[in-house]
């Protein structure tokens, strides 16, 4: 669980809590550009919002909601959690299976949000050709305490700019954390039990926030 949370905390200051709408600047912006403005826009956030500060859910919850996950590719990133059984799952399972999904995250990046302090983000060299259509953008999290936390991006060329499909915090990507628990689930009790066990985990989720 700590090693959730640290992916989170890093992955909220990375994709960034912008005040602004996504607009076209940012399907023209290069994919390191788009990810060091989102970092720089999430530190600021938390450190002049006061709402954030003092842990206000349901201001935080709008802000995840509209403005960090329009930089994420959901689908691609539950049909890679979900693995070979995503291909077997009916359109309303797949479905689902994302709207739980998106929850389950929308729920943990909220909590990793009042987490933030003091961190800021170092970036490495950017190395890609023109023509790429996914990337990965490597930085550090440095903090005032411990180690700096290597954090990597995967990003992907869509149609309404660059998205993030995957992120790697201390050598784990994300994917592959949950890859190891949906397949679990999948094998006890189909992809229905894992549609079930992720609804009933955001149920709690939302009535621990209330």
């Amino acid at each position: 669980m700590k090693k959730l949370s640290q992916i989170f905390v890093s992955l909220c200051l990375g994709l960034g809590l912008t005040f602004a709408a996504v607009s076209a600047k940012a399907a023209d912006e290069a994919p390191d550009q788009l990810v060091k403005r989102l970092s720089t826009e999430i530190i600021d956030a938390a450190k002049t919002d006061k709402d954030i500060q003092n842990g206000n859910r349901k201001r935080i919850d709008e802000l995840v909601e509209t403005k960090v996950l329009p930089y994420i590719d959901f689908n691609r990133m539950t049909a890679l959690a979900v693995g070979k059984s995503w291909r077997d799952s009916t359109p309303e399972q797949q479905k689902q299976l994302i709207n739980e999904f998106r929850t389950l995250l929308i729920h943990t990046y909220s909590g990793a949000i009042t987490q933030i302090r003091d961190q800021r983000v170092e970036f490495k060299p950017f190395r890609a050709a023109a023509d790429d259509t996914e990337v990965e953008v490597k930085s550090l999290v440095i903090q005032s305490r411990g180690e700096p936390l290597q954090l990597n991006y995967r990003l992907e060329k869509t149609a309404s700019g660059w998205k993030i499909f995957d992120i790697n915090v201390l050598g784990a990507w994300l994917v592959e954390t949950y890859k190891g628990s949906f397949a679990a689930e999948i094998s006890k009790s189909g992809v229905d039990g894992l549609i079930k066990t992720l609804t009933e985990k955001n149920k709690k989720l939302a009535s621990a926030k209330k």
